[in-house]
């Protein structure tokens, strides 16, 4: 049987705060949220593993980025209490919670209506049921409930998310991993007046989001 409250403490002490996640109430956030409520049903002894775990596996997979790599992207949108924060392929709903306990106003976007039930249930048992989830296409974001202080997108993006760059509030800032493979980057975009500035932060990678896969364009 594992202790999960041990397992958290683990994944505090050996993987964040070996990553350079110092900031404090984040990493009181992260030892607070129950992790294992967000895996598939089953797999709750993977939860606390130093990897992209798999989370929904239907016609668009999800996953829930590893700790470290989330850690550090949420440090980088530095989420204070009140915070209008939008958590993009939320899966079921962890980093959801995360920001929930940070104090922020949470609204969790899912393009599948059966994932976005499994991501309520599960907030709803970590003691954040107040997280709004909606569903909708990704790229989209979800414009009714901006403008964002913060937006996190849950995985590798290979082209500019313009839509929800547009949905940022003045100051608002937009993490996630841009590229795949080596010429991946954590980076965080910035919105000043009507520019968004764009900053690389460290090395990372996480899984394609589909929605935000470049095209190919046509040779001739």
């Amino acid at each position: 049987m594992v202790d999960f409250a041990q397992a958290r403490r683990i994944m505090v002490d050996g993987q964040l705060r070996t990553f350079d996640v110092n900031d404090i109430p984040l990493l009181d956030a992260m030892d607070a949220v129950p992790r294992e409520l967000f895996v598939l049903p089953g797999r709750e002894e993977l939860a606390y593993i130093d990897q992209d775990i798999l989370v929904a596996d239907g016609a668009e997979r999800r996953y829930m980025l590893s700790p470290m790599i989330l850690g550090r992207l949420v440090q980088a949108l530095g989420i204070d209490k009140g915070d209008r924060v939008l958590d993009v392929a939320c899966g079921r709903g962890y980093a959801s919670a995360v920001f929930h306990e940070l104090g922020a106003q949470v609204t969790a976007l899912e393009s599948d209506e059966t994932l976005a039930g499994a991501a309520r249930q599960s907030l709803s048992a970590a003691g954040a049921g107040n997280v709004t989830v909606v569903t909708g296409p990704l790229e989209q974001g979800h414009a009714a409930n901006a403008p964002y202080d913060a937006i996190l997108i849950n995985g590798a993006v290979e082209v500019r998310p313009e839509a929800l760059l547009r949905q940022l509030a003045e100051g608002g800032r937009l993490a996630c991993v841009k590229g795949r493979g080596r010429a991946a980057r954590a980076t965080v975009y910035v919105r000043t007046g009507d520019a968004v500035g764009e900053r690389a932060l460290f090395e990372a990678a996480a899984p394609l989001l589909t929605p935000f896969v470049q095209v190919p364009g046509f040779t001739f």
